[in-house]
């Protein structure tokens, strides 16, 4: 029943460090903007890196547009 990944455990330390980070760079980001930022927070630490390039996408280059 031990059925563990065989990633050592400082492999999991950087792998929440990053999706932890990804997660509030996204709340911050969003919050700034005005939009969604509980969305994009938590999804950014969920996994990685599809959350941030479809922000990029779909949030900040539309902005950019705009002005």
């Amino acid at each position: 029943m031990k059925e563990h990944s065989n990633l050592p455990l400082w492999a999991w330390a950087v792998l929440a460090v990053l999706l932890m980070t990804q997660g509030a760079l996204l709340f911050r980001a969003a919050r700034d903007l005005g939009r969604w930022r509980w969305f994009w927070g938590l999804w950014g630490m969920t996994t990685f890196p599809l959350p941030t390039i479809l922000y990029l996408l779909f949030v900040v280059y539309p902005e950019r547009r705009r002005k």
